[in-house]
């Protein structure tokens, strides 16, 4: 591996201005976490005081959230606003969407949607011809877990009326977002979603599994003590074991189909394994994929690893409803 490989995925990570939605561009897997790490992305994550200063420097300069200028040409975007929410619709060009998905970006609710997230939705609306609608919630230190929650099940009800699939999806924080959402749906308004589709959710945010102190050297993205920090400002005045903060912890009875991804690389792995294990338990129709090697989020860098789990999702959304 050398030099330029290292500086493509620099520039990868940092601008994507080497990665267009509609070129098949990988990076080799055994550069992906030592330039990440050596990036410094897991710093918030890792410490608390930098957890701190860096919830202080997004609010006081906020990061950008729309989607680039250079969009694939198979897709339309366009934009509303809800309560002052700016909500996305990602829609295919040329032909009528088979349903719709609710997407909920990750980012330590810390960490506005950016163009890894654009790149993959772009990608699902184009291979799996369904409209994806990407609410822009907002972040701590000014948004929390009670209303952003509530606000995505209204989203979910108004989409779940105007189409005849309905699926809800996340990743990391996202993914929290997404399945404390799905499980709000249930006991409020017994909606059963046709999907839930989760990609290394947070799903309990005590952090205390015993397999993250293992996981943590090798985890290039994730740490436990800033992540606590973050933890602590989007749950507000909700207890740390709310469904609607750590969903792991509710009722999994009742749920539509679940599809779930991880990495072995990823300090949340542990506990996204016992979701698996806990919603087969509770007779819940889950698909799950642990992908050796790999880290949190794979399916939204560009690795060779994130084209099969898009296929499998893809797969999934073009099926007809369970």
């Amino acid at each position: 591996m050398g030099a330029l490989d290292v500086w493509l995925l620099v520039g990868v990570c940092v601008s994507g201005a080497r990665y267009r939605q509609d070129m098949a561009f990988t990076v080799p897997d055994p550069l992906v976490s030592p330039t990440l790490r050596a990036l410094g992305f897991n710093k918030p994550f890792l410490d608390a005081e930098a957890a701190r200063q860096h919830v202080r420097a997004c609010a006081l300069r906020p990061q950008p959230y729309a989607p680039g200028k250079r969009i694939r040409r198979d897709v339309v975007i366009d934009v509303d606003r809800l309560e002052g929410w700016p909500v996305y619709q990602v829609m295919p060009t040329d032909a009528s969407s088979t349903g719709v998905v609710i997407f909920a970006h990750g980012g330590g609710w810390v960490n506005e949607m950016s163009f890894i997230h654009w790149n993959f939705v772009t990608a699902l609306v184009a291979e799996a011809q369904v409209t994806v609608i990407v609410p822009i919630y907002p972040l701590i230190p000014f948004g929390h877990a009670a209303e952003v929650v509530d606000r995505f099940v209204e989203i979910v009800r108004d989409a779940r009326a105007r189409h005849p699939r309905t699926a809800i999806a996340g990743d990391s924080a996202g993914g929290q977002i997404a399945f404390s959402a799905a499980l709000e749906l249930r006991d409020r308004h017994g909606i059963t979603l046709d999907d839930t589709i989760l990609i290394s959710p947070v799903v309990d945010a005590r952090l205390e599994n015993p397999g993250i102190e293992e996981l943590l050297p090798r985890d290039p993205l994730l740490g436990v003590d800033g992540t606590r920090v973050f933890i602590d400002l989007w749950r507000g005045e909700l207890s740390v074991t709310d469904q609607r903060v750590s969903p792991l912890l509710g009722d999994l009875q009742g749920l539509g189909p679940v599809l779930l991804f991880t990495g072995t690389e990823e300090i949340l792995a542990p506990d996204i394994r016992l979701l698996a294990e806990r919603l087969t338990a509770a007779g819940v129709p889950v698909e799950f994929h642990e992908a050796p090697g790999q880290i949190h989020d794979y399916p939204l860098w560009p690795v060779k690893a994130a084209q099969g789990a898009r296929d499998v999702m893809v797969e999934r959304l073009r099926a007809s409803p369970p």
